[in-house]
């Protein structure tokens, strides 16, 4: 597995106007794979979008390594940059607590149709359902209120047969491991829907002691 980072490029008026929904990104991300492409695979690549020190910078975990020249197409040159996740996968242990970020899409499905949640409530919520299956919990402040908060929430454009806006809810906070095999398999496979667009990928770091 691999974890990648580029720095995308907000000066470049041309690429800017390019990058406008969803499946823009998506594309990017896809085709910083080409020997996938000439292979026909098709690999899932969990990817978001963050923001850091006012800068945009795309986030992929991948089987494979991606070529870095495409996956430079649309960010600054020389920002690329990818390393071996397996090793960090590899020492998450069972009791370690972690800072966490997710960028995630809280949905339900009734009816044969998905929804969005809307209220704060109802996306945290959507979130704390799930921390069991996906190996860890959400850590608790002295106070008793869970360490974890929205920080983010938009609603982004996706142009897919048509124009559709997407919930799309950031987390941040605090969490303990209580399953490591099952918390490795989160980082990799991602929360929730909409992967492909950018949703669902977790990542941690782990707390100083």
């Amino acid at each position: 597995m691999f974890l990648s980072r580029v720095e995308i490029n907000t000066q470049n008026r041309q690429k800017v106007r390019d990058l406008t929904h969803l499946g823009a990104y998506h594309n990017w991300v896809e085709n910083s794979f080409p020997d996938e492409i000439k292979q026909g695979k098709r690999l899932r690549h969990l990817w978001r979008i963050d923001q850091l020190h006012g800068k945009r910078y795309l986030l992929i975990v991948s089987q494979d390594k991606p070529n870095l020249k495409k996956l430079e197409h649309y960010g600054v040159e020389g920002t690329a940059v990818t390393k071996q996740y397996q090793r960090f996968l590899d020492k998450i242990q069972d009791g370690e607590k972690m800072r966490f970020r997710l960028a995630a899409n809280p949905s339900y499905r009734t009816d044969g149709k998905v929804y969005p949640h809307i209220t704060v409530e109802q996306q945290k919520n959507w979130l704390l359902q799930r921390t069991d299956k996906a190996g860890f919990a959400i850590s608790t402040r002295v106070d008793g209120s869970q360490e974890f908060d929205i920080v983010n929430r938009e609603w982004p454009i996706l142009h897919h047969k048509r124009r559709i806006r997407l919930s799309q809810v950031s987390f941040e906070g605090t969490l303990t491991v209580t399953n490591e095999e099952k918390l490795r398999i989160t980082l990799t496979h991602g929360i929730g829907r909409e992967k492909a667009y950018g949703m669902g990928l977790l990542t941690v770091i782990p707390l100083r002691k």
